[in-house]
């Protein structure tokens, strides 16, 4: 039986912040890379922003981002409730991506969009997950040819989720269209609602409730119309946010 190491725990310290489209964790992307038009920046903190850091990271595609989920609560369970199984089947908590962990720990891959240095060290990034304020406390280049496994098996999750058609009232698109941003915040509100950000449980209850979700300054109001053979959601309202 082999003793536990003498050091038993350790300390993290963030090398930065991440600056995105999410101001709350309510509607993002359960996965990275399922809002492409999701845009983001990770602002690296002294010491860790001089330049030399990040010397050669610009031939690469595609990074790992380690970081903390800074908004869930310290506390956790050994069984979690996956949304992909409607949030009522139970997994072990090592068999899901919740953010529900014991060290609060969270790992996704982002395309890099491009590096600055002028001031301090930010990369732009494009695909992320992540909301606003996220600590980072480490960055890693993927190299595809050593962890693309495409046999690999995904259990309860073995492909993307299917998307839900996403219709815009006039209203909203009158809003969107006096925007400078508009086709940008048109597709993502179309990406991040078309992969149904209502918690799992509630999806059949309710019907016509009006949800809302916050994506860059503006607060998206939207509904679930239902027909005997498919889900659509319908933005209602695209309010502005205040303060």
């Amino acid at each position: 039986m082999h003793n536990a190491p003498e050091s038993a725990s350790f300390t993290l310290t963030p090398i930065g912040y991440v600056v995105s489209d999410y101001p709350d964790k309510f509607g993002i992307p359960r996965q990275p890379g399922l809002a492409q038009a999701a845009n983001a920046s990770l602002v690296l903190t002294a010491p860790y922003n001089d330049p030399l850091t990040v010397r050669g990271l610009e031939d690469f595609s595609h990074l790992w981002v380690s970081f903390i989920f800074h908004q869930s609560p310290e506390r956790w369970t050994p069984l979690v409730r996956p949304p992909r199984l409607g949030g009522n089947r139970k997994v072990g908590v090592f068999a899901s991506r919740s953010t529900h962990r014991p060290n609060r720990l969270g790992l996704s891959l982002v395309t890099l969009a491009g590096i600055e240095t002028h001031q301090g060290v930010r990369l732009r990034l494009e695909g992320c997950d992540l909301v606003s304020g996220t600590p980072v406390v480490d960055i890693k280049p993927y190299l595809p040819w050593a962890e693309a496994r495409p046999e690999a098996v995904a259990g309860f999750a073995p492909q993307a989720p299917v998307l839900l058609p996403v219709t815009f009232s006039h209203d909203a698109l009158d809003t969107l269209a006096r925007r400078v941003d508009s086709a940008s915040l048109y597709a993502l509100i179309e990406q991040v609602l078309g992969q149904d950000p209502r918690p799992a449980y509630k999806q059949s209850e309710e019907p016509g409730r009006v949800y809302g979700v916050r994506l860059r300054d503006v607060d998206v109001k939207f509904r679930a119309l239902h027909n005997d053979e498919a889900t659509t959601l319908e933005v209602v309202a695209i309010d502005i946010m205040t303060g």
